[in-house]
């Protein structure tokens, strides 16, 4: 289980960086303008949104964009139409990975992300090629100053949670997807923020990666990956050491 919380503790640092440069905001909208299409614009009866506006809200995107958001969504101003779409491939070290993309241009799209695998020494696969080493699970961060461990194990245990783990300035509680919404809403009804809460693919297994230059090139990728405004989520399936991470952070 280490490797998925490390994974977890990794993206939540990215996470930080991607906001002060405000990449994040436009994932965000995005991701609330589809759910808003697809479920309605009231966050009540709509799970998914629900989820987004947390999300938002946890990296302090304005109230005026996340309200933008939802009537794009739900057809009140004129925007693009995004397309839901999963990439597949290896990268260095033979570590697989995940692609979640919302985009209004497939071609455009799969070429950046095939053209991001092929820079690093990756390759792009066919679909299903490594989503059977995942599973999918609710994910739910918390910084470690948010909480108290034995509070946070407890609520998140009772409201139906797998597993809460301790990963360096972190934690995360994992969910079967079906409780994701009940753990979810329990933890926020009791105080406890998080940094982030999403449906994510939780590897079964992970490749150790201990040589730099792979590590390096990974990273690379996975930066490559996160900075391009398509691409919503990458999910990977690497353990790197902590003083390696470090070293190449």
């Amino acid at each position: 289980m280490a490797g998925h919380s490390k994974w977890a503790n990794t993206k939540h640092r990215k996470g930080a960086q991607d906001a002060k440069r405000g990449k994040i905001f436009t994932k965000l909208a995005k991701e609330i303008a589809v759910a808003a299409r697809m479920g309605g614009g009231d966050a009540d009866a709509n799970p998914r949104l629900r989820a987004g506006i947390i999300a938002a809200r946890a990296v302090n995107m304005p109230k005026d964009n996340i309200e933008r958001a939802i009537k794009k969504g739900v057809g009140g101003l004129e925007g693009a139409n995004y397309e839901e779409i999963t990439y597949e491939g290896y990268g260095p070290g033979g570590v697989a990975v995940l692609v979640d993309c919302l985009t209004d241009n497939r071609n455009r799209t799969v070429g950046e992300v095939r053209y991001f695998f092929s820079k690093s020494g990756g390759n792009m696969g066919e679909t299903g090629c490594v989503s059977y080493m995942f599973d999918k699970k609710g994910s739910i961060v918390v910084e470690k100053d948010k909480a108290d461990e034995e509070k946070l194990m407890e609520l998140a245990l009772e409201a139906g949670a797998e597993d809460v783990l301790d990963e360096g300035d972190i934690f995360q509680v994992l969910t079967a997807p079906d409780d994701f919404n009940a753990v979810r809403d329990a933890l926020d009804k009791a105080g406890i923020a998080f940094a982030e809460a999403e449906i994510s693919m939780i590897p079964k297994n992970t490749v150790e990666v201990g040589d730099e230059k792979t590590a390096t090139q990974l990273m690379k990728l996975i930066d490559n990956l996160e900075d391009f405004d398509d691409v919503q989520k990458v999910h990977a399936n690497f353990d790197i050491p902590d003083e390696l991470l470090e070293k190449i952070s």
